[in-house]
């Protein structure tokens, strides 16, 4: 059992594959194993996170989730530590290895409440795991909102209960969080939804037992994406060995969404960058003077990488068609976005970009992605990974489907999550310094899902390492945006 570790790539096993990983390793054992070593191992993270514990409260629920946390329970009586289990079902109905696990602990002496106790130092959740189908009610539900509300540690089993292994969404209301610090056990194998949606904030601190199974030869459903390394820079280069970069928007009123993609493609790498703004009299760069403002239609787009969208507003006109037929390397973004979702000519005409081999990048938060995809943000939200996939394969090009555990997905690959960020990113601008250092990875020549999935990780960590005490704004983010990205 370990802490997951966040900066390098993990493999992800949604309801099915985990299942399938499930029952081939149960077959192969002794009846009850898998079970008894979940049990262990639960009961071990837990000595560790509360070693002072004056009571232990296990809520076990009807499932083998709650067989999960009878096995716990038994361990910690079996060591001398105090616990207070509830269970709500039916033992009667319970699967086969919890049935065996309930029993062996009335046998042990351990009771089985309906309630919660009046006191806990830690409340472990075993109320629903991989297999529920229905989102948690009545006491089920009750005892959730008590373990989010309060303020002792709540260690999940497998999955926080209600979350969906695949999609990271959650159905209940569980009302205002507490202070409660949560950490999630997951078992067997690692589950995409921990990672993305809801699963971020529901699983805390995740941690990972593979209860001594090895899930290599089941393919996974995802990638966790772990910390790039930095790109080397010999001594011997200059500006022209790391790529030209064009931010084409900036329409009037709009011109500081195209600077902080400029600023961020700068500071993240690029050995040169221009600006086509779309404002005919916008004012002097006076910020970044590095920056080089040309006239949109004078840019030589076939040799350079173009970041097109940010504050475009209506005014791209016929720069996207051409931006598409041109780019060497295209970052679509924003109004960019906007506009290819309302023209279905563009669509034919990206697909036929992809065909060239070119590379194209798109970065929609999830209404821009539900514009293209024809459908709402819910519908988005409710499948990021799948949502993600679809727009991928329907304009064969990489996808970056932003919000909470950004999804990077390619025609016919295996998609990625991407682990870092957090609320300081839900700021107007760091959008547009994501476009810009994702411009910047693809004009240093990696390949457009390596580029993105480069510059969402550092994107992110730069926001995970700001100073608690900094202001913290888009502006200063883009001139971070080269933190680790590249070795200087």
């Amino acid at each position: 059992m370990h802490r997951l570790d966040l900066t390098l790539p993990q493999p992800l096993h949604g309801t099915a594959a985990s299942r399938a990983i499930e029952r081939a390793a149960a077959g192969a054992l002794p009846s009850h194993t898998l079970m008894r070593r979940a049990g262990v191992a639960v009961a071990r993270l837990a000595m560790a996170l509360a070693p002072h514990a004056r009571c232990i409260w296990i809520a076990c629920g009807p499932g083998n989730n709650g067989g999960d946390g009878f096995e716990a329970a038994l361990e910690l009586h079996r060591l001398g530590r105090p616990v207070a289990v509830s269970f709500n079902g039916d033992a009667a109905r319970l699967p086969p290895d919890a049935a065996d696990a309930g029993q062996r602990l009335r046998q042990a002496g351990v009771p089985l409440a309906a309630q919660a106790p009046a006191q806990f130092d830690l409340a472990i959740d075993a109320l629903l795991g991989l297999g529920a189908t229905r989102p948690p009610e009545g006491p089920l539900l009750a005892h959730l909102r008590r373990m989010h509300a309060g303020t002792a540690p709540v260690l999940s089993v497998d999955l926080p209960s209600g979350l969906d292994a695949d999609t990271g969404q959650f159905a209940a209301e569980l009302g205002a969080a507490g202070a409660a610090a949560r950490h999630c056990l997951s078992l067997l194998t690692v589950k995409p939804g921990l990672f993305t949606a809801k699963g971020r904030d529901l699983a805390g601190e995740v941690w990972f037992d593979d209860l001594g199974i090895d899930p290599s030869s089941t393919p996974p459903d995802a990638f966790l994406s772990g910390r790039p390394a930095p790109a080397a820079r010999p001594h011997d280069s200059h500006k022209g060995s790391f790529g030209d970069v064009a931010v084409i928007g900036g329409a009037p009123g709009m011109t500081g969404a195209a600077l902080l993609a400029a600023t961020s493609a700068l500071h993240a790498g690029a050995g040169r960058v221009f600006v086509g703004l779309l404002e005919a009299d916008a004012p002097a760069l006076a910020s970044e003077y590095a920056l080089m403002l040309r006239a949109p239609g004078t840019l030589p787009l076939d040799r350079l990488t173009v970041v097109c969208g940010c504050g475009a507003g209506t005014a791209l006109g016929d720069l996207l068609p051409t931006a598409i037929d041109q780019a060497a390397a295209l970052v679509l973004d924003a109004d960019g976005l906007n506009a290819l979702a309302a023209d279905r000519r563009l669509h034919d005409a990206l697909r036929a970009r992809a065909a060239t081999g070119r590379p194209t990048v798109l970065t929609p938060h999830p209404l821009e992605a539900a514009r293209l995809l024809g459908t709402d943000t819910p519908a988005v939200q409710d499948d990021r990974l799948g949502a993600a996939r679809r727009l991928a394969d329907a304009f064969r090009c990489t996808v970056v489907l932003k919000g909470s555990g950004s999804v990077i997905a390619s025609p016919d690959s295996t998609p990625r999550i991407n682990p870092t960020g957090n609320a300081r990113l839900a700021t107007g601008g760091t959008g547009d310094v994501l476009a810009g250092m994702v411009g910047a990875a693809l004009a240093s020549g990696l390949a457009a899902a390596d580029a993105a999935a480069h510059a969402v990780w550092w994107h992110g960590a730069v926001a995970d390492g700001w100073p608690a005490g900094r202001p913290f704004s888009a502006t200063q983010l883009a001139r971070e945006a080269g933190r680790g990205l590249v070795q200087r």
